[in-house]
């Protein structure tokens, strides 16, 4: 069930009024109602993997209530690697293990030794990567003493399987939703507004900028061999768009939707096209799994305080982990050094702890030097986005090297007038959107409007849904799925 579907705009409102009006001041059946909603919404996916999911929440619930009444340290550790092990177990199975029977199937016939793998025919279960680490954070904050365990199975259940979130994040932790769970919710005006113009900037975000980015960008680069320079960067830059509109559209969404219910998720993005330098951008994109690495990796490894060489070591483990999270392919571990090797750059240079703030404050024209570190920041990020978009590294470096050959006319590309208006339209419709997100960038959220200006705020409401109706692309799964 997408959130671009009709049918979630047919699932939500039936929860939303159920949830008011039926369980309205009653904790245990607004709990309950959300809990059955949200199986609903993954049985929608594959019902199969539903078991899959109980499993795990299980499994968990109970690992987190044994650690807590464990008499020793070594039966806590034992509970704490049951979790860990069978979560990552699970993970491994379904989305590396093809993986790692081919590359070491190919690594073997380098050396003369021919090997046919075995591999699974199984598809991946939407969202695995999200609830695992849900569930991760959960067993790690109790072993760590920051929690104690939830007794309420439902309340735990909803927390990892919360629709919103359940299938691409934003990447939540017990310590800031649970506590919200426990709580009888008000309906709240001010916020389930908020919501909805959230809502809508999220779909605006993915129909009209990212679906019709990928049109251009999947024509491009399933077909990068026959262009030129000038049409594979803009098939990067493309995707880059893409893949922005699309993720942050899906966390707009799910933020706005979770808010219609009285629930605060984590922000996901803030802006962060508008980055000076790439440690700003990892503060910026994707902000919950960046968090998550932080804390339940990269600072158990030693963090920064661990001395130079290990502080590179752990920068680089972080990356690479969060390359092959993305995916069991070697674009994605490619796409992580690449970020590693851009973050050492900052390291070395002494300027990898940057201040989160807003991008030129106070000021709407950036000085010279910022607009060359916006722009040199974005580059490094489009480059990158290469490899994370290539088939395979065969075919990263055949496109990186077809930028460099510049011989023919970009709009050699389109096969008739039609399209070749839709290319333009949809760079101007990027232009737009990235020149009225540089205009909300110190906002939580693109329509997060001054409520005094009602007849423009109503305007913008009615252009972005003029645009959504008009000019959305082709419908496209949200490319976090795979994930």
């Amino acid at each position: 069930m997408l959130f671009n579907s009709v049918d979630f705009a047919l699932f939500l409102p039936v929860v939303f009024c159920l949830y008011w009006w039926i369980a309205n001041g009653r904790l245990r059946i607004q709990n309950g109602l959300l809990l059955i909603a949200s199986y609903f919404f993954y049985a929608c996916w594959d019902w199969r993997f539903l078991f899959l999911l109980m499993f795990s929440t299980l499994l968990d619930y109970a690992s987190g209530l044994k650690m807590h009444n464990a008499e020793s340290v070594h039966a806590k550790r034992k509970w704490l690697w049951l979790s860990v092990g069978a979560n990552l177990g699970f993970l491994g199975i379904f989305k590396y293990y093809n993986f790692f029977a081919v590359s070491f199937s190919e690594a073997l016939s380098g050396l003369g030794i021919q090997v046919n793998p075995w591999t699974l025919s199984v598809i991946l279960p939407v969202g695995i990567s999200f609830y695992t680490f849900h569930g991760l954070s959960y067993v790690f904050d109790i072993y760590n003493g920051k929690i104690k365990p939830e007794k309420n199975i439902i309340d735990y259940g909803l927390f990892v399987s919360f629709f919103p979130l359940l299938v691409a994040g934003p990447i939540e932790r017990a310590t800031h939703l649970l506590p919200q769970l426990k709580v009888i919710r008000s309906f709240e005006y001010a916020k389930a507004t908020d919501g909805l113009r959230q809502i809508l900037w999220g779909l605006f975000k993915k129909m009209v900028i990212a679906d019709n980015c990928a049109e251009f960008a999947n024509l491009i680069f399933d077909h990068s061999v026959d262009y030129s320079g000038v049409t594979l960067v803009m098939g990067s830059l493309f995707f880059a768009f893409q893949i922005y509109g699309d993720f942050s559209g899906y966390s707009d969404i799910a933020i706005g939707t979770a808010k219609l219910f009285g629930i605060d998720l984590f922000r996901n993005f803030a802006f962060p096209y508008f980055s000076k330098n790439i440690a700003e951008f990892w503060r910026r994109w994707h902000i919950s799994l960046t968090s998550w690495f932080k804390d339940y990796l990269y600072i158990p490894l030693g963090g920064s305080q661990a001395g130079f060489r290990k502080q590179v070591r752990n920068i680089f483990i972080v990356f690479i982990v969060s390359g092959f999270w993305h995916g069991a392919n070697w674009t994605f571990i490619i796409w992580g050094l690449l970020h590693a090797l851009f973050f050492l750059i900052l390291l070395l240079m002494g300027k990898s702890r940057v201040k989160l703030d807003i991008s030129t404050r106070g000021r709407i024209i950036p000085s010279g030097k910022e607009f060359f570190a916006m722009a040199f920041t974005f580059s490094l990020t489009v480059f990158a986005w290469i490899f994370f978009r290539a088939e395979n590294l065969n075919h990263a470096f055949q496109y990186v090297t077809g930028i460099f050959i510049w011989n023919h006319d970009p709009l050699r590309m389109m096969p008739n007038t039609l399209l070749v208006f839709d290319y333009w339209l949809t760079i101007l419709f990027v232009v737009a959107f990235m020149v009225y997100e540089w205009f909300q960038r110190d906002k939580e959220h693109g329509l997060q409007l001054s409520p005094q200006y009602q007849v423009r705020n109503w305007c913008i409401y009615i252009v972005l849904a003029a645009g959504i109706v008009l000019f959305a692309g082709s419908q496209h799964e949200f490319i976090y799925f795979q994930f």
